[in-house]
């Protein structure tokens, strides 16, 4: 089967989602993109400049059976502009992210017409992947209620039939080998998120605090990164005062280095306000690390193969004081050589199914019963 795939932003989590299914694919695949910068600008240029590279392949003789292309891809604008074979492609949107349920630091200053092109886009599309059922119930709640603000039109039509096309999957991670022994040491702590205000830095280190006043000893890494300028002021306020402590702070230039901080990791935590699928908390899991994650958001979904068990060990209510609490427990049960009280594969296990390895197969099978082409 051949597929041509566009990304307009091709970088972070659309690129290693890109690059992890085309590497394991059956299918032929044509790979047409951006760089990773100036978001809005890619929404808006990415059908014309996308669609003149597309039109230069299909004079030359390409052909393709499916077009597949990220949430940053204004589709109906594409097919509009696209040469008349390529229109006729069946579609499959991949949503990583959307424009009307994802944070803004300043409710009134987002522009809707971006979450419009995301509504659009979905309903140009033949069928719609979302990376969680959090993501999905977020973009039709937040549209619905968008829609509702307009002077007519409601069109709440438009809500159930992007609904009705839509599909849950999950990105891919690449496997972890097992851990050895542990080294020596206390607690080591791992937050790794973009540092902006919408992962809540402050309620992560309000949580350490106050784990030092309870004279408890740790290491943390702070690592990730993040598009806002300046970063959260949270960061540059913590470090100070987490000196000795830390082990790694700001962002890792290598894959290699950021997969050695993963697996080297005893706990990874979370405070988000926001996190449609959360990446970087799934790889830190198959990597060995304890995950505390706020019981809201995508994280009970990622963890529900952990069943009620996992429920009551990985999640917490969001609260910095019983955040520290727990982290406070584990610090004592490291101590005792009983981090995971008996079964330390619980999470990993919760977490196996998102192996590429599997996703693949099944996602090259699901392609090839493609809708039929569209009607010229």
């Amino acid at each position: 089967m051949r597929i041509l795939a566009l990304e307009p932003y091709y970088g972070g989590s659309h690129r290693a989602f890109l690059d992890g299914w085309i590497s394991r694919s059956r299918h032929a695949w044509t790979l047409l993109t951006l760089p990773a910068t100036k978001w809005k600008w890619r929404m808006r240029h990415a059908p014309y400049t996308l669609g003149r590279e597309v039109a230069c392949a299909a004079a030359a003789g390409a052909r393709w059976d499916l077009l597949f292309a990220s949430d940053m891809l204004s589709l109906a604008e594409f097919r509009g502009l696209a040469p008349e074979p390529v229109r006729r492609l069946p579609g499959l949107l991949y949503f990583h992210e959307n424009q009307i349920t994802f944070p803004v630091e300043y409710e009134q200053e987002r522009d809707h017409h971006f979450g419009f092109s995301n509504m659009n886009a979905a309903l140009a599309a033949d069928r719609v992947w979302f990376n969680s059922s959090f993501h999905l119930e977020s973009f039709l709640g937040g549209l619905r209620a968008l829609l509702r603000r307009m002077p007519d039109h409601h069109s709440p039509e438009a809500v159930g039939a992007i609904r009705g096309k839509s599909r849950i999957r999950p990105p891919g991670i690449d496997p972890f080998p097992p851990r050895g022994p542990r080294p020596g040491g206390p607690l080591r702590i791992l937050w790794a998120a973009r540092w902006e205000n919408d992962k809540r830095p402050d309620l992560f280190f309000e949580a350490l605090s106050l784990l030092a006043s309870r004279g408890v000893d740790f290491r943390v890494s702070v690592i990730g990164g993040g598009n806002a300028s300046p970063v959260a002021p949270a960061f540059e306020q913590a470090r100070p005062e987490l000196a000795g402590r830390i082990l790694h702070w700001g962002y890792l230039e290598s894959r290699e280095e950021y997969r050695a901080v993963l697996a080297g990791a005893d706990v990874v935590v979370s405070t988000a306000d926001h996190e449609f699928f959360g990446i970087s908390a799934v790889e830190a899991i198959a990597a060995g690390a304890y995950p505390l994650f706020p019981d809201r958001l995508a994280y009970p979904e990622i963890l529900q193969e952990a069943g009620e068990e996992g429920k009551r060990l990985f999640l917490y209510d969001g609260r910095p004081a019983e955040l520290a609490r727990r982290l406070a427990d584990l610090a004592g049960r490291l101590d005792r050589g009983d981090l995971w009280r008996g079964d330390p594969d619980l999470a990993r296990r919760a977490v196996a199914r998102f192996s590429w390895d599997r996703l693949v197969p099944a996602w090259d099978e699901e392609l090839e019963e493609r809708a039929p082409e569209r009607p010229a």
